[in-house]
């Protein structure tokens, strides 16, 4: 583990500071019976319905939270930027669920939200660049429409590996230029994995009851692991991707990022919706589906699940991941019956040249839809970067090869075709050959790539902790438009294992 402080006593002396911080916290807050970070949708909502608790104070404890642990303290500088509006929009829902108006169950509650999705108010949409501030969006992005519907109140965005992480491959996950450095609220020296940095942090940490991050290849499913909480990746176009600042539509997708299975279900829940701007090839009825439905402490009784033949043969893999060897009896325990499979990787060629045709292709177009802002256009965006070069020196490379593409929609269609086609096969030969509801796999195997290059959905679930004090973590897979499945499966294993643990901010 690399522990970044220069000696004992440094140490000694932010161990020392982060008490003072934590204390100060407990005096401003809440006693610990009444402490409202980590409490789920149901839990606020029950205490909210009982005259409990109101969006109000949940709105203004977050916020001192926020101050106490990510600005100040840790500093794990997981936010980017707060909602001026969240305490005005707080008094307005109170006062429906007063006279008798609750909206669902999401009414009154603090979403955070990535910093390139868009919304229509006193926030800006960055993406992290310096280039993208100015006047803030004109529209809210879709799934921000049906979260404003829902009740919900957008408390802020969250920081992330700029552009998506990409800018260039150089850049460390969770930097960004206009919002620093994440770190992970765990171990503040340890990796936050990106680009969904700052949702994963900050529902890890106790911001907010509900993140939402976005995904183009592993940027839910890998923050989700390395800090310890539920990220649903979910089938390419179930969720709407108009308002969000795109890599490629192959692949993109926003995705819920909870402390609970439940939580994430509702999430999802509130923000499907048939979405005209952007028509998406999906079932009709998954555009009216309750994904809480199927949350049964039991759902795992008589699955067939597929895990890694590693893992059976006791080859590499138990000795490398015991957490993951635990997991698997703990699903075994809970009724499953665990099938030992081998996923095929394909490989599959000219992935990072077809991740550059889409910037290529659909950044622009993003970016001549935004007013009152530096850059329209790529060339200009990378015009910015050069002029406004930090002490970091961070490169852009990736930028500047997708800027010199020769780009054909032919051949760009062709290729995410083949590529998304093998993947997807790889995953459904294995389904059907074992007759598995789903997969699982730990953090190392090639479903951690098969999968997103598929488009197909999966849902990442801690599994405990190392001897660094940092999380372990799972993957739920399986086919496509399985989420109510996975979430099922998800559910009743986080009901067995009770695995997930709340961050020590160790330096």
């Amino acid at each position: 583990m690399d522990v970044t402080l220069n000696s004992h006593m440094t140490r000694l002396g932010l161990a020392f500071l982060i008490s003072i911080v934590a204390s100060t916290a407990h005096a401003q807050t809440p006693t610990p019976e009444t402490r409202l970070e980590y409490l789920s949708v149901d839990e606020i909502n029950q205490r909210m319905n009982r005259g409990q608790l109101s969006a109000v104070s949940l709105v203004q404890y977050l916020q001192r939270r926020i101050e106490l642990l990510d600005t100040q303290g840790p500093a794990i500088n997981s936010i980017i930027e707060l909602n001026p509006e969240a305490l005005e929009i707080a008094k307005s829902l109170d006062k429906e669920r007063k006279n008798g108006q609750v909206r669902g169950p999401l009414h009154g509650i603090p979403v955070l939200l990535k910093d390139n999705i868009d919304t229509s108010d006193l926030m800006q949409t960055s993406a992290g660049s310096l280039a993208m501030v100015g006047q803030p969006a004109a529209q809210d992005a879709f799934i921000v429409k049906r979260l404003r519907e829902a009740g919900a109140i957008i408390l802020g965005k969250t920081n992330l590996s700029e552009w998506a992480h990409f800018r260039d491959p150089g850049i460390p996950s969770g930097w960004s230029s206009r919002g620093g450095q994440t770190k992970n609220p765990h171990v503040l020296s340890a990796d936050p994995c990106g680009s969904s940095s700052g949702s994963a942090v900050a529902v890890a940490a106790g911001f907010a009851p509900l993140t939402v991050g976005t995904e183009t290849a592993g940027s839910i499913i890998c923050p989700a692991a390395l800090n310890g909480v539920v990220g649903l990746r979910p089938t390419v176009g179930l969720l709407s991707r108009s308002g969000i600042v795109p890599v490629t539509r192959k692949l993109d997708t926003p995705g819920p990022m909870t402390r609970t299975v439940r939580d994430a279900a509702l999430l999802l829940s509130a923000m499907k919706g048939n979405d005209k701007a952007d028509p998406a090839d999906n079932p009709s009825a998954i555009n009216v589906m309750d994904y809480t439905v199927l949350l049964k402490p039991n759902a795992l009784v008589g699955k067939r699940i597929g895990f890694p033949a590693k893992f059976h043969t006791g080859t590499d893999g138990s000795e490398f991941d015991p957490q993951f060897s635990q997991a698997l009896q703990v699903i075994q325990e809970a009724g499953a019956s665990l099938i030992p499979v081998e996923l095929n990787d394909p490989l599959s060629e000219q992935v990072e040249e077809a991740f550059r045709m889409g910037i290529k292709r659909d950044l622009p177009r993003y970016l001549a839809s935004r007013s009152g802002i530096a850059v329209t256009t790529l060339e200009a965006l990378m015009s910015f970067n050069e002029r406004t070069q930090g002490a970091e020196g961070y490169g852009q490379s990736t930028l500047s090869e997708a800027s010199r593409i020769d780009f054909d929609e032919r051949a760009y269609n062709r290729l995410w075709q083949r590529i998304q086609g093998e993947n997807a096969t790889a995953i459904d030969d294995l389904l059907a050959a074992h007759k598995l509801d789903a997969l699982v796999s730990d953090v190392a195997s090639p479903a951690m790539s098969v999968v997103p290059l598929a488009g197909y959905p999966g849902i990442m679930m801690p599994t405990g902790m190392d001897a660094d004090g940092l999380p372990t973590s799972l993957f739920f897979y399986g086919a496509r438009w399985s989420e109510a499945e996975l979430l099922a499966i998800a559910y009743g294993y986080e009901q067995a294992s009770h695995a997930r643990q709340a961050p020590a901010f160790n330096p």
